[in-house]
């Protein structure tokens, strides 16, 4: 590729990068026992993706949450960060309440699912004020959390995401990370449905065309069918 084809001029005569993707891939989280940490993360079922060791002491750990294109590594000589100081890191969930259920069974110590009632409230500790239990109301999407650390105290953060604000992905695009995912975009879909065919007076016999609509346009960000 030459340099004419990644370089562009914006309005103000500013070159510009274009055309490039930029996959955010992986984030370093500090540990101090890499085999607790290994342990722990292995527990929540996350798909390991490396874990090598070199002669100068050097070791990279990788897991990948399911679902997620997004990875997180750890290990001997990779960050000078404190072990526990990272915070908040997220973890976008269909169904939040699924999603912490899972979590309890698999021994995690998760927080009870809640909705800040203060902006910010979700980034402080369990027990602070500004959060209310339950999810939002009516699920609101962006607005229901849940929170657990890992051993070192790296604190992972669950939110409830159904529908995207608008322009936040391609439009052209659907897709769903798990079946799990999809189960729940169906069962949101079916919900809504219900409420149509009430509107309309009976059955809607074109109701896998009304699903798809509803699916993409909820995922997309865009204006529901009615």
């Amino acid at each position: 590729m030459s340099t004419s084809e990644i370089l562009s001029k914006d309005a103000s005569g500013i070159a510009t990068v274009k055309n490039v993707d930029l996959k955010f891939e992986a984030v370093v989280i500090p540990v101090s026992d890499v085999g607790r940490a290994k342990k722990f993360y292995e527990n929540l079922g996350w798909r390991l993706d490396a874990d090598f060791a070199f002669d100068n002491g050097f070791r990279v750990v990788q897991f990948t949450p399911p679902g997620s294109a997004c990875s997180v590594q750890f290990g001997k000589n990779l960050t000078p960060a404190a072990p526990g100081s990272a915070r908040a890191l997220y973890l976008v969930v269909s169904d939040i309440e699924a999603a912490r259920a899972e979590l309890v069974a698999l021994g995690v110590d998760v927080s009870e699912v809640f909705h800040p009632t203060a902006p910010g409230a979700q980034f402080q500790s369990n027990g602070t004020s500004g959060r209310a239990s339950g999810p939002a109301p009516n699920h609101a999407t962006y607005s229901s959390f849940a929170t657990f650390s890992d051993p070192d105290g790296n604190s992972w953060l669950l939110q409830e995401i159904t529908k995207r604000l608008p322009g936040r992905i391609d439009t052209g695009v659907t897709s769903f990370g798990s079946a799990g995912d999809l189960e729940s975009a169906l069962r949101r879909a079916a919900a809504a449905h219900g409420v149509h065919e009430k509107r309309i007076g009976g059955p809607d016999t074109n109701w896998p065309d009304w699903y798809a609509r509803y699916m993409a346009a909820e995922q997309a960000g865009t204006e529901l069918p009615s």
